[in-house]
């Protein structure tokens, strides 16, 4: 089993450790139905509808 020959050091763990930051934001894609932003392959949360069928019942939904 391969073990490391030098410990790492706090500077290069940290900066590993920070990486998860880095992380780019999904793009928003539009319901066809009621036209409001919602994130791709979800149900949107304005109307309740996925893929053309209603899916879930929204409070106020049109």
């Amino acid at each position: 089993m391969a073990v490391p020959k030098r410990k790492h050091s706090k500077a290069r763990t940290n900066s590993r450790r920070a990486n998860w930051k880095r992380l780019d934001n999904v793009d928003v894609s539009i319901c066809p139905n009621c036209r409001e932003p919602k994130l791709p392959h979800r149900v949107c949360l304005n109307c309740g509808t996925y893929k053309g069928r209603q899916v879930i019942k929204v409070k106020g939904a049109k």
